[in-house]
């Protein structure tokens, strides 16, 4: 299988995680891919039009798109009921969360993209504020999921979680998350012990 990423993507982070954990890592190979909002790259575009990381192309030339998508594949090549709770009502709770941190991950990037990539005079501040609002609100309420926090069994929603503050430490390093979200930071202390996670950190902004 290849795997199209950027070490710089939380979404190909999340991918890479559940590879390693599944024991499936060196069935991956790799693929480096730039993605650039407002640059062309017709290549990727056939790949998948949509322009997003990651996506996993399997061996026989299928291509599966979107992170969540290509970990719950991955967990159901590993046997299943793994990173994505099988059945029952935490099957639902796992999901459910996963889909917040998701697009906490969505606005964060778009948070950084009205930053750094539009040009300056057509900026929205006022934009950009509700999409950081979203992540900002995103993670008190996490804070408050002890719970979910101290699942002894690593799921895809404690990954993708470790990918939004894993970002917001790799592109917004000033923001102030460890200070306002005491047990977010212990989370992500403790989970930083895993191989997995440690070794999946972004490379220096």
């Amino acid at each position: 299988m290849k795997l199209s990423f950027s070490p710089a993507s939380p979404f190909a982070r999340k991918v890479r995680i559940a590879a390693i954990e599944l024991g499936l890592i060196d069935r991956i190979e790799f693929i480096s891919a730039t993605v650039v909002p407002g640059q062309p790259n017709d290549e990727y575009s056939r790949i998948t039009p949509l322009k997003k990381l990651p996506v996993l192309i399997l061996d026989n030339g299928d291509v599966i798109l979107d992170s969540y998508v290509i970990v719950e594949y991955l967990d159901e090549l590993a046997g299943g009921g793994k990173l994505v709770p099988a059945s029952g009502a935490t099957r639902w709770k796992v999901k459910s969360d996963h889909s917040m941190l998701q697009g906490m991950l969505d606005s964060m990037l778009l948070c950084r993209y009205e930053k750094m990539v539009r040009p300056e005079p057509q900026r929205w501040q006022a934009w950009a504020d509700d999409h950081w609002a979203r992540a900002w609100n995103g993670m008190a309420r996490f804070e408050k999921q002890t719970e979910m926090l101290a699942r002894p069994q690593l799921d895809i929603a404690q990954i993708a979680l470790v990918c939004v503050l894993g970002y917001a430490d790799f592109r917004f390093a000033d923001c102030g998350w460890r200070k306002a979200f005491p047990k977010l930071d212990a989370f992500h202390e403790k989970m930083l012990e895993r191989p997995s996670v440690k070794i999946s950190v972004p490379p220096p902004a």
